[in-house]
C-alpha cells in the first residue's frame, strides 16, 4: 500500500501537505496521525467527510506500507496496525533543513518556503488542478499557520502568490479565522497561568530570552499555540516553552531572529523544525535537568548575526554643545539633511536632539532656547559589539531615531545608526551566499595584480581603523556585467594617510589635495621605484584614486560644493543617481558586503534612472545630462517623477559654467552610442539649450558614422560635426564656442571648414592643376581638412581634398637648397621661386 504520512501531533500544515500530495497522488492514501493539534481536529470532524483522509485505525490490520510519502516531516511516524518494516521506497517532502541520520537511499525534495503546504500548492497549479472550497481552505489554513497569516520572518513570496490562488479556488476567510483564533480550553488556560507563573528572563548576548516552565498532571494538547500568546506577551527574542506531563517533557521554541536558530538548538534533545520554530520530547529526564541544559546550550546558539558595527555609519559625527540653540541645530539640519545631532558635555554624551524636537520648539518660537530643553535626555549610546535588537529596544524606549555609537573603551562618538539603517537592512532580503558571489564576481572581472592591490588597500585601511569600499560606477556595472573601467575607493576616515603609509611600503609616489581629502598614488613614478613586487606586475594601472567619504552642501543653485568628511552613508547620499550609490564593503572579515541605503539594486533590476531627492537637478544642473546619458547607455527608462523634475530644471542650464558645460558634453560624446543620447537630448530640448540652434538630424548620425569609420570620432571631432552646418551662419560657430568654452584652436579649425567650402567651385574645377590645388590649401591645417573631407556630403569637394590630402601632400620634393648651392647660385630669395617651381612641375 502506498501511504502519505505527516508527523506526530500535526498541526495544520502538515495535515494540508498531506492532502496536497494526495492531490498530485490520487492513487495514494493520506492516513492521520494517532495525535492532531485541537484546532485540527475540531476542522476534521466538520469537514472530514469531504476530505480523502484515513485514521490509522481504519487501516485494515497488518497493511503493509511498501512505499511511503512523508511530508512536513522527515521521520517515519508509529502508525497503528500498519507494517512498516515492508517500506521499499520513501520520499521526502518538506521545507526544515536536512536531517543528519536519513538512511541512504531515501529521495529527498527539501525547499524554502515559509509552509509546505505551499510546495504542493505551487505544484497544483503547475498541473493545472482546481480545488473545493474545503480543499482551498485547509490549504491556505496550513499557510496562515506556519508563516503567522503571511508575518513571520520565515515567510516568502512564493507563499503569498500560492495564498492568493488558494483565495481564487475559494478559500473561506471567516473559517480561516475561526481555526487559526481558537479559544483555549480550560486545560490550556491553565496551563497558560502556570507557563505565566514559571517565565525566567535571560540575557545573553544582549538578547532576552524567555524560558517558561510548568508541569501538569496529564496531558494537555496544542501546547504551541500557548507560545504565540506569550510571544505576543513580552516580545522576547526567543521564547522556550518546557511543559512536563504524561511522563515527558515537551519543549516549543519560537525565535523572533536570524541571530537564535531555535531548530539547531531544540536538536540537542533529538528534536527539529525551522530556525524560527522548533520543537522536541524528551523522555525520562526531568524537567529541572532539562531546563538545566537548556540554560548550558543557549549561549552557544545565540550568536548576532547582525551588530552594530555592520550597520552603522563611520566617520565624523557632528555634535551640539548644551548651550547651543534650537535655531543653530535648525541650520545644521537643514544644511547637512540630518534628523537628529547627540548633544556632548565634556566628551560625553548627555542626549539626543531630534528634528522633531526642533520642529516643536520653532513652532513655539523657541529658537533662542538651549538645545537641552528639548532634547532627550540621558546617556543614550550603542556601542559596536550590541546586536540589532538592543538598538531597536533604545530607539524604542526614547522614541528617537538615530542613535550615537561610542567606542566601548573611551565613550568617544565613532559613528551613528539610524531607523533608516535598520528599515533598509531589516527590509532587505537574506544575504545567503551574496558577499561570496560579489567577490566572485569582482575576482572576474579585475586583473589579480590590480585586486590584491585593492586588498593591500583595504588591509593598510582596516589597520588605521577605517572602512574601505568600491562604490558608484564600478559596483553598478559589476551587477549589469559591464566591463570595468574605474576603480573609485572610497575610504570611511581620512584617505591621505592610508594612501601614504602605502607608498611607504610599497613604492611610488602621493600626490594628495587635502581639501577634498583625495590622495593619488602614482605607482609607477621613476624617482620612487617599487618596494614590493606587486608594484612590479605589468597590468597593473598607473595610478590608484583613493577618496576620503565626504559629504557636500550647497550654498545655491548651480554653485560647487563644500565638501566635508562624511560616513559612508552620506558619502553614497550626495551622489546623483540611485543606480550610482551602491558600495562594496573591501575591509577583512566584512568582504563582498553591499551596501544599498537607497534602493540601488532595485532600481538596476527595474531598468530605472531615480534621483535621490527633489532638489538634486536643481543643486547641480549637469545631472540632467548625466541623467540621459545612463538612460541611454543601459537602455533604461527615466523614473516618471524623476523626469518631471528634470524638466522643471532646464532653465539651469543656463547658469553653468562653460567649462562643466564642455566636460559634460565631452563625456556624452564619448559614449559608444553618443547617436542615442543626442538624439534624445533633442527630444528633451536639451540639446538647444546646449548649443543653440543645433537640432539632431539623420545627416548627423550619417557624419558620426563616417567619423567612426574613419577612425575619427574624438569628442572634439564629432562635436565639430555636430556644430558644422554649410546652410548655417558662421558667427555660430563662435555663439556656441562661447557657450562651452571651446579653445581658439578648436574655434579656428571650424572657421577653416566654412573657409574651404566656400572655395568649393575653384577647388573643384576639373581643369584645376594639381599644382594650384596644392597652394590653395597648402596653409591649412592637415587635421582640419580630414575633417571636412569626412564630414562633407559634396563628393565632388571630399575627391579635391582626398586628392590633395592623399596625394599631394606626401610627395616630397628630392631637390634642396643644398643642390642649388652646388651650382655655384648665391643664398637668397632666389632659392624659395627656383623650389617652388620645381615643386609645382613635380606636381
Amino acid at each position: 500500500m502506498n501511504l502519505i504520512l505527516a508527523h506526530d501531533h500535526s498541526d495544520f500544515d502538515a495535515v494540508a501537505s498531506m492532502l496536497g500530495a494526495w492531490k498530485l497522488n490520487p492513487a495514494w492514501t493520506p492516513v492521520l496521525g494517532r495525535s492532531l493539534n485541537r484546532n485540527v481536529s475540531d476542522f476534521l470532524t466538520l469537514h472530514l467527510d469531504m476530505l480523502p483522509f484515513v485514521r490509522d485505525e481504519e487501516l485494515p490490520p497488518g497493511t503493509a506500507a511498501e512505499r511511503v510519502m512523508l511530508v512536513d516531516t522527515q521521520a517515519v511516524p508509529s502508525l497503528k496496525g500498519v507494517d512498516t518494516e515492508s517500506i521499499s521506497e520513501v520520499t521526502i517532502l518538506d521545507h526544515h533543513a536536512r536531517r543528519d541520520d536519513l538512511p541512504e537511499g531515501w529521495q529527498v525534495e527539501l525547499d524554502t518556503t515559509g509552509a509546505c503546504a505551499t510546495i504542493l500548492v505551487e505544484r497544483m497549479v503547475e498541473q493545472g488542478l482546481s480545488l473545493s472550497w474545503v480543499e482551498a481552505t485547509l490549504l491556505l489554513l496550513g499557510i496562515h499557520e506556519d508563516t503567522g497569516s503571511l508575518v513571520y520572518a520565515g515567510t516568502t513570496v512564493r507563499d503569498v502568490r500560492a495564498a492568493a490562488w488558494l483565495l481564487e479556488q475559494g478559500a473561506n476567510l471567516d473559517t480561516l479565522a475561526h481555526f487559526l483564533d481558537h479559544p483555549l480550553t480550560e486545560r490550556q488556560r491553565e496551563l497558560y497561568r502556570r507557563l505565566l507563573e514559571g517565565c525566567d528572563f535571560l540575557d545573553v548576548h544582549a538578547f532576552q530570552i524567555v524560558i517558561a516552565q510548568a508541569e501538569m498532571d496529564d496531558y494537555v494538547d496544542d501546547v504551541s499555540s500557548l507560545a504565540h500568546n506569550l510571544r505576543d506577551l513580552y516580545d522576547p527574542a526567543a521564547l522556550v516553552l518546557t511543559v512536563a506531563m504524561s511522563g515527558h517533557v515537551q519543549l516549543v521554541a519560537r525565535s523572533g531572529t536570524d541571530a537564535i536558530d531555535v531548530g539547531h538548538l531544540m536538536g540537542h534533545f533529538d528534536g527539529g523544525g525551522h530556525a524560527r520554530a522548533a520543537a522536541a520530547f524528551v523522555d525520562d529526564e526531568p524537567l529541572e535537568a532539562v531546563i538545566a541544559r537548556l540554560k548550558e546550550l543557549l549561549p552557544q546558539h545565540v550568536r548576532p548575526a547582525v551588530t552594530v558595527s555592520d550597520w552603522m555609519s563611520r566617520g565624523k559625527i557632528r555634535a551640539l554643545s548644551p548651550s547651543a540653540r534650537v535655531h543653530e541645530a535648525a541650520d545644521l539640519m537643514r544644511r547637512w539633511g540630518h534628523e537628529g545631532f547627540p548633544v556632548v558635555d565634556e566628551g560625553n554624551v548627555v542626549g539626543v536632539l531630534t528634528r522633531r524636537d526642533v520642529d516643536r520648539a520653532l513652532q513655539h518660537d523657541l529658537g533662542n532656547a538651549p538645545v537641552t530643553e528639548f532634547m532627550h535626555k540621558g546617556n543614550i549610546v550603542v556601542t559596536p559589539d550590541d546586536p540589532i535588537p538592543h538598538v531597536q529596544r533604545v530607539m524604542l524606549e526614547n522614541n528617537i531615531g538615530q542613535v550615537p555609537v561610542v567606542a566601548p573603551d573611551s565613550n568617544e562618538i565613532i559613528g551613528i545608526i539610524t531607523r533608516t539603517d535598520l528599515l533598509k537592512r531589516l527590509g532587505a532580503p537574506p544575504p545567503d551566499n551574496r558577499a561570496s558571489d560579489l567577490m566572485r564576481l569582482l575576482e572576474e572581472a579585475l586583473p589579480a595584480p590590480t585586486l590584491a592591490l585593492v586588498r593591500r588597500v583595504a588591509e593598510e585601511a582596516a589597520a588605521q581603523g577605517y572602512g574601505v569600499y568600491l562604490v558608484g560606477g564600478i559596483v553598478r556595472d559589476l551587477l549589469l556585467g559591464s566591463p570595468i573601467k574605474d576603480l573609485d575607493i572610497v575610504i570611511e576616515g581620512s584617505a591621505i594617510p592610508v594612501a601614504k603609509q602605502l607608498a611607504r611600503t610599497l613604492g611610488g609616489r602621493v600626490v594628495a589635495h587635502d581639501r577634498f581629502g583625495t590622495a593619488k598614488w602614482l605607482l609607477r613614478d621613476p624617482g620612487h621605484p617599487p618596494r614590493d613586487a606587486l608594484l612590479e606586475a605589468s597590468d597593473l594601472p598607473d595610478t590608484i584614486d583613493l577618496i576620503t567619504a565626504r559629504t557636500e552642501f550647497y550654498e545655491r543653485p548651480t554653485a560647487l560644493p563644500q565638501v566635508e568628511h562624511a560616513s559612508i552613508k552620506q558619502d553614497l547620499h550626495r551622489r546623483d543617481f540611485t543606480i550610482n550609490t551602491l558600495a562594496l564593503a573591501l575591509s577583512p572579515g566584512g568582504e563582498g558586503h553591499l551596501l544599498d541605503f537607497y534602493g540601488g539594486e532595485a532600481d538596476l533590476k527595474r531598468g530605472i534612472i531615480r534621483v535621490l531627492h527633489n532638489l538634486s537637478f536643481v543643486e547641480d544642473p549637469t545631472r540632467i545630462l548625466r541623467a540621459v546619458r545612463f538612460e541611454q547607455r543601459f537602455g533604461f527608462t527615466l523614473e516618471p517623477r524623476t523626469a518631471e523634475l528634470l524638466n522643471s530644471s532646464l532653465d539651469l542650464l543656463q547658469q553653468v559654467s562653460p567649462d562643466r558645460l564642455r566636460h559634460e558634453l565631452y563625456a556624452t560624446l564619448a559614449e559608444p552610442h553618443s547617436e542615442r543620447v543626442l538624439a534624445r537630448l533633442d527630444e528633451l530640448a536639451i540639446l538647444d539649450i546646449l548649443m543653440p540652434g543645433v537640432r539632431w538630424t539623420d545627416s548627423d548620425a550619417q557624419r558620426f558614422q563616417r567619423l567612426r569609420d574613419a577612425d575619427l570620432a574624438a569628442p572634439e571631432h564629432l562635436l565639430a560635426a555636430l556644430v558644422w552646418n554649410p546652410q548655417a551662419d558662421i558667427s555660430r560657430i563662435d555663439r556656441i564656442a562661447d557657450r562651452l568654452g571651446l579653445s581658439n584652436d578648436w574655434r579656428t579649425r571650424l572657421h577653416a571648414l566654412y573657409a574651404v567650402r566656400a572655395q568649393r567651385d575653384t577647388l573643384t574645377d576639373p581643369a584645376l592643376r594639381n599644382s594650384d590645388l596644392h597652394r590653395l590649401l597648402r596653409q591649412r591645417d592637415p587635421s582640419a581638412l580630414h575633417l571636412l573631407a569626412t564630414l562633407t556630403e559634396d563628393e565632388a569637394l571630399r575627391a579635391a581634398l582626398r586628392r590633395y590630402l592623399d596625394d599631394l601632400l606626401p610627395r616630397a620634393l628630392a631637390v634642396t637648397g643644398d643642390d642649388l648651392r652646388a651650382t655655384g647660385l648665391p643664398p637668397g630669395p632666389a632659392y624659395a621661386a627656383i623650389l617652388n617651381t620645381i615643386h609645382a612641375a613635380m606636381l
